[in-house]
């Protein structure tokens, strides 16, 4: 898309593969549609993105589609006739129109819509017009055009600033390029632009209707104003009555248009294309005479009565209108090859003028000379055809009478009179061609044959032919004369044979006004004996209604002519068929014999190639079995040096776990004795700031909390990293010893494989409940079991390998048991949780119990401890807001508490590292084991 003003590139607009031939934009301008003929395209103009995409059938093409004017309506129409309409925004489909009746079923090519988008009009490869009803959705008109429109182009309608839209003008271009007019209402043809010459390749109208711009087949382009074709339409209505006054024969005026009475009003005919587009030209012609005269004809036929004739009527006379119908003459249909002429629309009419003095007679189909004869002819009126074919037609009836008598020779009896008054008048001419062997078919006849267009200029030619048609028929061969004798002093000094025809077949510098007053002079003086106008009728005109019959020639020569040529013309089309039969079966014979050439050489070439792939491949397999061997080395030395690197990983990664686990339990065994500290310094500090305030009593109370959830939250931490440890270490031993059945294992791997990983993973299941229950003795039964179940799958795996199914079987069993068993265990470790938890909230409420009986025996010692229940409280421990207050005395009963509360403490500081210790040295008795494990294995 392109900037009109800068033409610049805006966006490129991809999406299409065929060409697209119809672009419609909405009214807003927001949206535009493009058409190929597989798909539609509906754009945002605003982005430059396509936001739908119309997919159809690849056997239903799209024919159009476009938005309707001043709506929200898409239209589409398809080459299967159906038409849908739909909604813009949605894309959803408001209706369809029915199919049209059969009678009256076209195939749709082109359509047109009014303005206010109510009427639809399509048209196609017939002459019929259907007109639709968007409102209703039905087909409420069928217009049918002239007999002479066999295809419709184009369709638009005309639009009229009046009419709000409801356009009632339709201009509809046929095939024959002509763009006529017509009111869908009415009916009628208003005006036509374009005709057969000039014919109309496409067209279009300005928004406001006031123009209509027209390209021509002949390249031209065309503006026509619409105010001036329809100024007879637009006048006024002319009165009821009116008085016709007779007016001067040589006079023409606006009333020779003659007016079709109808029912109470004259109308005028729609004048023609000429006098629309020339009004003024045409006005100076109604006052004036000097055209008419010009234009007149015989009888009083003038040309702007011929055009009315053929605007009333649509065409010339039949007889003519059924030569040219008859089309063009098989005699003539290579013309453009003898006669190779650079106008195509000459070259056309004078094909189409032969061929319809062909058809008029059967001699000119035979006749050499006529395309000569009639050439001046055809290139002087090539715009009026029918002009054209009756001056030729009333040439040769007049002015060559008797040429056709000695067909197909030259007529020797015009000749002869040719030579008789060339004898009488220069005789020593006349002798010098008898010298040189000249006859009159060399000095006379390409002169006549030719109507001496190829010794005369244009207007030397015509300022002849304006004598020759003013006089007696004999005046042409008396310019035959006349021009030898002007002509005699260089056709005395010629005495070759080629000079002479290159003289009589090329201009030479001639005077023609010498010419025709010698011509005249050999009318006058010439003796009435040799004169050829003794021979020769008179001036006779072409009939009315029918052209008269031409037969004066030997008609059995030109019948045995005419069948010969049809004898010689099927012959050689016989021949023709004949020979191309030959040339297919040799064409045939050819191909195949390259075809077996070809396929005889593929076959040499693919047997070389299948010997040399052949060696080829016997190299490749030596270079694979060294390279497999090599291989084999490779992978034993490989394997030797995996089996000392695992070796040696595995020591050293359990030397590594060793470390840590040791790391880790200093690293406790630090945390545990740093808790401890912090606990005393706790109890110390709480002992000396008793008598603080509640609040400060309460965040100190929350930090020891804090503290002591961190200290929870270390040790569970580092109890599962000694559990990873763990798992890592029964992986590696997994792995190793899997790796050590898959050595001896066959095409059932894969299956053991999976179901050793499963059973690996319920094992490690249960290994994480043990841990997570802190069961060691649990732990150290499943090790023994686990090792014991190794040994006899290995003890099976060496005795009996065909047993591999009842192995897989009782692993299977083994591994339900195993995942069972996890969720027995995962049970109680839940329960186990949970009493923890019950456990951990005792712990916490007895804590707060004895930390307030603590406050409140440093706040009263001499106080006696009152009795307390196990279910009391958590509100009922906190102290009371005055004994808070008194920080000056304590109770000695909160103090003895106090103290009592402390040996507590330390008394469980001391079991808890106790049991640490007791913990690390089993958890380093464990690794020591599981070290010793693998080389049991290994052996």
């Amino acid at each position: 898309m392109l900037l009109t003003f800068t033409k610049e590139l805006v966006s490129w607009m991809r999406g299409h593969e065929s060409s697209v031939f119809s672009i419609s934009v909405h009214a807003s301008g927001k949206y535009a549609i493009t058409t190929s003929s597989d798909t539609a395209q509906l754009w945002d103009l605003d982005t430059f993105q396509r936001k739908r995409k119309l997919n159809i059938r690849q056997s239903v093409g799209i024919q159009k589609v476009f938005f309707l004017p001043l709506s929200n309506t898409i239209l589409s129409c398809f080459k299967d006739n159906s038409i849908f309409a739909w909604e813009c925004d949605t894309l959803f489909c408001k209706y369809q129109l029915p199919a049209p009746p059969e009678s009256s079923s076209i195939l749709y090519k082109v359509f047109a819509v009014t303005r206010d988008g109510r009427i639809l009009a399509a048209g196609g490869k017939s002459n019929h017009l259907h007109l639709w009803c968007l409102e209703a959705r039905q087909l409420f008109r069928i217009i049918q055009m002239p007999t002479k429109v066999r295809a419709i182009r184009h369709l638009e309608f005309l639009p009229d600033s009046f009419d709000a839209g409801s356009n009632q003008v339709l201009g509809v271009l046929s095939q024959d390029g002509i763009m006529r007019f017509i009111n869908i209402q009415t009916c009628k043809l208003l005006f036509e632009i374009g005709s057969l010459d000039e014919g109309i390749s496409s067209s279009a109208i300005s928004p406001h209707g006031r123009y209509i711009a027209s390209i021509m087949e002949n390249g031209s382009l065309n503006i026509y104003s619409v105010q001036a074709l329809t100024q007879e339409i637009n006048k006024p209505p002319p009165p009821l009555v009116k008085v016709i006054e007779d007016l001067p024969k040589n006079k023409l005026s606006s009333s020779d248009l003659k007016m079709k009475v109808t029912s109470g009003r004259v109308q005028q005919p729609a004048k023609s294309r000429e006098s629309k587009m020339q009004t003024r030209i045409l006005k100076q012609d109604l006052t004036g005479d000097f055209e008419s005269k010009k234009n007149e004809l015989p009888d009083g036929l003038n040309k702007k009565r011929l055009q009315i004739l053929l605007k009333g009527y649509g065409e010339y006379p039949t007889k003519y209108s059924t030569l040219i119908d008859k089309g063009t003459h098989v005699a003539f249909l290579n013309l453009q090859k003898k006669y190779p002429i650079k106008s195509r629309k000459l070259l056309r009419v004078l094909q189409r003028t032969l061929s319809a003095l062909a058809h008029w007679s059967v001699i000119f189909s035979d006749t050499p000379y006529l395309p000569l004869l009639a050439f001046p002819f055809v290139k002087l009126f090539q715009n009026n055809q029918l002009i054209c074919f009756e001056v030729i037609a009333t040439l040769i009836i007049n002015w060559c009478q008797h040429w056709f008598e000695y067909f197909p020779n030259p007529p020797i009896n015009i000749l002869s009179m040719i030579e008789n008054v060339l004898a009488f008048h220069d005789k020593e001419l006349l002798q010098h061609f008898i010298d040189h062997d000249i006859t009159s078919q060399l000095y006379a006849w390409p002169l006549l044959e030719t109507v001496f267009s190829e010794v005369l200029t244009r207007e030397e030619w015509l300022k002849l032919f304006d004598n020759i048609f003013s006089n007696h028929p004999s005046f042409l061969l008396m310019t035959v004369v006349a021009y030898n004798i002007c002509s005699r002093t260089p056709l005395l000094s010629c005495n070759l044979k080629d000079d002479f025809e290159f003289f009589f077949h090329h201009r030479n510098n001639l005077d023609i006004n010498v010419v025709i007053r010698q011509v005249y002079h050999l009318m006058e003086t010439t003796p009435t004996d040799i004169h050829p106008d003794s021979m020769l009728n008179v001036f006779v005109a072409l009939t009315k209604g029918q052209y008269p019959v031409f037969n004066q020639y030997p008609k059995f020569i030109v019948d045995y002519q005419t069948q010969e040529r049809e004898r010689i013309r099927n012959d050689e089309l016989d021949y023709l068929r004949e020979r191309q039969t030959v040339e297919d079966m040799q064409a045939k014979v050819d191909q195949q014999r390259v075809e077996d050439e070809a396929w005889y050489q593929k076959q040499e070439l693919l047997r070389k190639a299948e010997e040399t792939r052949r060696e080829m491949l016997l190299q490749e397999e030596e270079k694979m079995i060294q390279q497999r061997q090599r291989l084999a080395a490779v992978k034993r030395e490989l394997k030797v040096k995996e089996m000392h690197l695992q070796d040696a990983a595995r020591r050293r990664f359990l030397k590594l776990q060793q470390d840590q686990q040791e790391m880790e339990l200093r690293r406790l065994d630090d945390e545990i004795g740093r808790k401890v500290y912090m606990r005393d310094r706790e109890i110390a500090a709480t002992a000396r700031d008793l008598e603080m305030r509640q609040l400060e009593l309460e965040s100190q109370k929350r930090l020891y909390e804090k503290n002591l959830t961190e200290n929870q939250e270390a040790v569970a931490k580092e109890m599962r990293a000694d559990a990873d440890a763990y798992r890592r270490k029964v992986d590696l031993e997994e792995h190793m010893f899997h790796k050590l059945i898959e050595a001896g294992e066959t095409q059932s791997q894969k299956t053991q494989k999976v179901i050793k990983e499963n059973l690996a993973k319920a094992e490690q299941a249960c290994l994480n409940t043990d841990w997570q229950i802190q069961s060691l003795h649990k732990q150290k039964c499943d090790d023994l079991q686990r090792n014991k179940c190794y040994q006899e799958v290995a003890k099976l795996l060496r005795e009996n390998r065909r047993k591999e199914i009842e192995i897989i079987n009782a692993m299977v069993e083994e591994e339900a048991k195993k995942w069972k068993e996890a969720e027995g265990k995962e049970f109680r470790l839940r329960s186990a949780k949970k009493a923890s938890a019950l456990s951990d909230a005792s712990r916490k409420w007895f804590l707060k119990q004895e930390i307030n009986a603590a406050v409140e025996h440093a706040e009263n010692p001499c106080h006696k401890e009152e009795p307390r229940f196990q279910n009391e409280q958590d509100s009922s421990c906190l102290p009371r807001t005055s004994q808070l207050n008194d920080s000056s005395e304590m109770d000695p009963s909160t103090q003895i508490s106090l103290n009592r509360r402390a040996v507590e403490w330390d008394t469980t500081g001391q079991n808890l590292i106790k049991k640490v210790r007791n913990l690390r040295q089993r958890l380093t008795a464990r690794a020591r084991h599981r070290c010793q494990t693998p080389h049991l294995l290994a052996a």
